[in-house]
Formats: structure tokens, C-alpha cells, sequence
């Protein structure tokens, strides 16, 4: 989905939500130039992927936060972690480095990725990429649970670092 499909397709669901523009980013770090509307409410996100490739995470969290994936793979009872490639995020999210953000799921036709959302975004606002890394979208955690249960995702809000 383009940024514009991916607004249309918020609004026709019904979900609010405010765009910022801002230059590209490719990490947090990049981010850190932005001026944001809502700093404190910014999500990194970690495209991983078991060691048999049998299954796909996204963990978002809060911005400022660490993953320790050894600590996150125990905590969850899941296998060992490792990051996904850029050729799995593009082939089965259809984004590229740097873009990373929930809303890839919605292009997971084969609802392969789990999302694992920091509890810490409570039912506030998360910042998200709306599938381009030029742009940043604020809406309620819970209307992106929403969203992403209703296309077969599977979504665990859990405490995270």
C-alpha cells in the first residue's frame, strides 16, 4: 500500500488519525531531527523471524526502548530471534528498511507475522510509519489492534523491556 492507500484504507475503516510529513528516516536516531507533535508516543518497530524461518514478528515498542531478543524469546516461549531480512520484510510486507511499521501487515496475505505491541502505548496514541518512512501517523494503539485483528493478524499486547 502507498501512504495514500494506506490513509484511504484507515478512513474507510472508520479509524482517526494525524499525519506528519517529515524527511525520511531510517532510524530512530534520523527520527530524533523530526519535530514531532508527540515524541513521547513514537514506536520502533523490529522485524524478526525465528531460526527455522517458520515464523515472523514485528515487535513494536515505545521509542526509547531496548529488546533484548534473548530475554523477549524466553519471556514469550518462542523460538531463537534473530532480524529478518530485507528480502522477508519486502516479500511478505512489502516495505523497505527503515519503513517498518505495523500497518505492513495489512500486505501479510498470508498472515505470517505475530505482532507483539508494547502494553506501555496503554489505549494513547502510537506514531507509526503509514508504509513510507516520509511520513509519520498518530492514532489510538487500540484503533491499530483493531485494524490489524481485522485482517487475521495475530496482535499480543504485552509489557516489553
Amino acid at each position: 500500500m502507498t501512504k495514500q492507500e494506506t490513509y484511504d484504507y484507515l478512513t474507510t475503516h472508520g479509524i482517526e488519525y494525524e499525519i506528519t510529513e517529515h524527511m525520511a528516516v531510517f532510524n530512530m536516531e534520523e527520527l530524533d531531527a523530526v519535530k514531532l507533535p508527540y515524541p513521547d508516543c513514537d514506536a520502533k518497530n523490529l522485524f524478526v523471524r525465528d531460526d527455522k524461518k517458520w515464523n515472523y514478528y514485528l515487535i513494536t515498542v515505545k521509542g526509547d526502548k531496548k529488546v533484548n531478543l534473548k530475554e523477549f524469546r524466553k519471556t514469550h516461549g518462542l523460538r531463537n530471534l534473530s532480524f529478518a531480512s530485507a528480502d522477508d520484510l519486502m516479500s511478505i510486507m512489502k516495505l523497505i528498511p527503515g519503513a517498518v511499521t505495523p500497518l505492513g501487515l495489512l500486505e501479510d496475505e498470508d498472515r505470517k507475522v505475530t505482532l507483539y505491541l508494547d502494553a506501555a502505548f496503554g489505549d494513547g496514541l502510537i506514531g507509526i510509519h503509514p508504509n513510507d518512512n516520509t511520513a509519520s501517523i498518530w492514532l489510538k494503539a487500540s484503533d491499530l489492534v483493531k485494524v490489524i485483528e481485522e485482517h487475521g493478524n495475530t496482535v499480543n499486547v504485552v509489557e516489553i523491556g
